[in-house]
């Protein structure tokens, strides 16, 4: 996410610095057809962040998108949402993006705080898949 910032046009870095976009997994989630009940919807409040993240050790900005990303506050829903296409279609770009190829044994780190990470099909019957999050030291992504 910081090569795709890095390659933006100076006059979108302009327009999306300061922006701030709620997500939700209950808006990804919609996305797919699923109903919540209101109970389900009590649960769980919608977080605020920055669209563009300055990285608390090195000083680099990046992009925070990524499917929960709902809408961009203060703005019409609509055009925010495609101002968040936009920027997705950006980012999601070959040049920024990294597919790993899973082998016995393979252990994948990334920085939550500047990368958009997409799990991809597989096919549950035949391949079994083991998933552990660990969270270490470090400042979580910028909150409003």
């Amino acid at each position: 996410m910081r090569a795709a910032y890095d390659l933006l046009p100076l006059e979108m870095k302009h327009r999306i610095e300061g922006l701030v976009v709620e997500h939700s997994t209950y808006y990804s989630r919609s996305l797919t057809g699923y109903k919540f009940t209101d109970e389900e919807l009590k649960r769980r409040i919608p977080t605020k962040q920055y669209l563009v993240q300055t990285h608390p050790s090195s000083g680099r900005k990046s992009l925070y998108l990524a499917s929960h990303a709902s809408h961009v506050v203060n703005m019409p829903v609509e055009e925010g949402r495609a101002l968040l296409a936009e920027l997705t279609r950006h980012a999601t770009q070959p040049q920024f993006v990294y597919r790993h190829k899973w082998r016995v044994g393979d252990l994948l780190i990334w920085d939550i705080r500047c990368t958009m990470h997409r799990a991809t099909p597989f096919d549950d019957f035949s391949d079994r898949r083991d998933l552990r999050r660990t969270t270490v030291v470090g400042d979580l992504p910028l909150t409003v």
